[in-house]
């Protein structure tokens, strides 16, 4: 591949006459960040290459409806579930950012909403459990407190997961040879 440089007009002096600096993968190599100098004016400056992902994602709704995806929702129900809990602003990010690549990886063109939810309420299960309970009383629509009650109970008694932890018996059992 081939790098080609297309000079961009300079935020300071509007040339259209640049050279790159220096180039890097940023964001796990999604994006490469590009730090250019103006030939004009001297100045510095820094661009962010992009994918554009071509083919759009529908969400499909409860009711059938069907919506464009659009990442930014996420976060509002993220930031909405938040609340005041001392959750950085870079750890909601990252969950939006984890969540729309893997439903750009995993679906060609519709995920459904409970989907959508499933995958968050996970991430935040794992992130804050104030914060999922906050979540799964939206998504799930707790009408009582029984249904608190069990889900707190489900937190209880449920294993901590931890990063880049494997499930020891599930890998054991897909590797183990089928007896004789």
């Amino acid at each position: 591949m081939v790098e080609r440089d297309i000079p961009l007009r300079c935020p300071f002096c509007e040339v259209d006459n640049d050279r790159v600096i220096d180039s890097r993968a940023s964001e796990a190599g999604a994006v490469i960040r590009r730090r250019r100098e103006c030939l004009g004016c001297k100045k510095r400056f820094t661009t962010y290459e992009r994918v554009e992902r071509t083919a759009r994602l529908a969400v499909v709704k409860r009711d059938g409806r069907r919506e464009a995806f659009d990442s930014l929702k996420i976060l509002a129900g993220i930031q909405h579930a938040c609340g005041k809990r001392p959750v950085s602003e870079e750890a909601k990010s990252r969950i939006v950012q984890d969540i729309d690549e893997e439903l750009h990886r995993d679906f060609d063109r519709e995920v459904s909403s409970q989907e959508i939810g499933k995958r968050v309420a996970i991430k935040l299960r794992q992130l804050d459990p104030i914060v999922y309970l906050r979540f799964a009383s939206e998504y799930d629509n707790f009408n009582s407190l029984e249904d608190f009650d069990t889900a707190m109970s489900d937190l209880r008694h449920r294993r901590r997961e931890l990063p880049n932890q494997t499930d020891l018996f599930n890998d054991v059992a897909s590797t183990a040879k089928p007896e004789a």
